[in-house]
């Protein structure tokens, strides 16, 4: 079987959605963005990509993967939509990688784009012979009073606080700390050489992830209302939540003897990945089995991965894997993740992927692992090699 490696990786800067500079760049034009950079940066001759794997959430359907590899000149590339919920960015490189490493591509092209700017509102009639149109989401699950399909603080955050003992201070230390993180990362160019900018409908270039907030501190974490204040002892505010959030990533994958026959210097290999389903109200711990099980197929423990991330839908998340699985916090979310650098759903696993090889290269690492929980009682990780 042959190794997948990834040649190149390539990402949007982060906006806030709704408010921010992306707001008028919808999912398909941050996905031609990044995925065209990443091309452009692998040395690898269009006519050989074999696909391209494009995560989407919540842009209504269709294949913006296809859409994308006619717009940038590969009509000969098919394109595969893939909506694994927040972890679908990351279940699409498992997907490039899966197929590779089984023999049946030798170049594919693998990310996510989010602009929940530009989200479609759906509208439907229930039942259909009513006719009485309503707006309509899909649910990620069947609706328990445990685990509301449509409330993901209660679902997610507040049952992972319950779960794994996560108070309030502890859920805003990890806010803090994810939010200065990020803004330190920013300041100091960490993101440079990963991001390609994105031209605004104005012509003015938007470069520079704007999620973070700098000023943040714990004093006015702890004056945010709870979202929860019926229930007993609740955690999550607006502030140790993941932001809303626009951008797109991709990486390419190829065959590790195609890059050696055509003289690519691969960035790292894909050494193993896994995704876990538990009960829906039970969503936010995943990471604590998706990562184990991970790390068990790749021949390796927890002391022996140098950094993670695990994504911050709510930093009840990121709290409870460290502690369950005894992560130091030390090598965890360096950059900050979810609530201070944003969660751009269907793109935050691949932006997750992008940033993680970046962060290797520049600590002088070699493993990496980065996981998420995701909508409906669902979980990811990948590991990742530094070459």
């Amino acid at each position: 079987m042959t190794d997948a490696v990834i040649v190149s990786a390539a990402r949007t800067p982060i906006g806030r959605a709704h408010k921010g500079s992306l707001v008028d760049v919808d999912a398909f034009r941050l996905a031609r963005v990044a995925v065209g950079a990443a091309v452009d940066r692998s040395g690898v001759p269009v006519t050989d990509i074999d696909d391209l794997v494009l995560a989407e959430s919540l842009q209504g359907g269709g294949v913006i993967g296809r859409y994308v590899a006619v717009e940038s000149g590969l009509a000969h590339v098919p394109g595969l939509a893939d909506n694994r919920h927040c972890a679908a960015g990351l279940s699409a490189i498992q997907i490039a990688a899966g197929s590779i490493r089984a023999g049946m591509d030798r170049v594919v092209v693998a990310g996510g784009t989010e602009s929940l700017s530009s989200m479609p509102r759906v509208s439907k009639s229930i039942p259909a012979s009513a006719r009485d149109l309503r707006p309509w989401m899909s649910p990620s699950h069947p609706e328990t009073p445990q685990a509301p399909a449509f409330d993901m603080p209660l679902t997610v955050g507040e049952n992972t606080a319950r779960l794994a003992g996560v108070g309030r201070a502890e859920a805003d230390e990890w806010a803090l700390r994810s939010h200065r993180r990020a803004a330190a990362s920013v300041a100091a160019g960490h993101f440079a050489d990963e991001i390609v900018p994105v031209e605004l409908p104005d012509g003015r270039l938007f470069d520079t992830d704007e999620h973070p907030r700098a000023d943040t501190t714990a004093e006015r974490l702890a004056q945010l209302p709870v979202l929860h204040p019926e229930l007993d002892g609740a955690v999550i505010t607006a502030g140790n939540s993941a932001g809303l959030n626009d951008a797109a990533a991709a990486v390419v994958l190829t065959a590790g003897d195609y890059a050696r026959a055509n003289g690519l210097t691969p960035l790292a290999r894909v050494v193993a990945w896994a995704s876990v389903g538990v009960q829906p109200e039970r969503t936010g711990l995943a990471p604590t089995l998706a990562v184990p099980k991970a790390l068990d197929r790749a021949g390796l423990k927890i002391a022996d991965i140098d950094l993670y991330e695990i994504n911050e839908a709510f930093t009840t998340v990121a709290a409870a894997s460290a502690r369950i699985l005894g992560i130091d916090p030390d090598a965890l979310n360096v950059n900050g993740s979810g609530c201070g650098l944003g969660h751009p759903i269907a793109a935050t696993g691949a932006r997750m992927v992008v940033t993680m090889l970046g962060e290797l290269r520049r600590r002088g690492g070699t493993f990496g692992c980065v996981s998420m929980c995701a909508g409906g009682g669902m979980g990811s990780a990948l590991v990742l090699e530094l070459l």
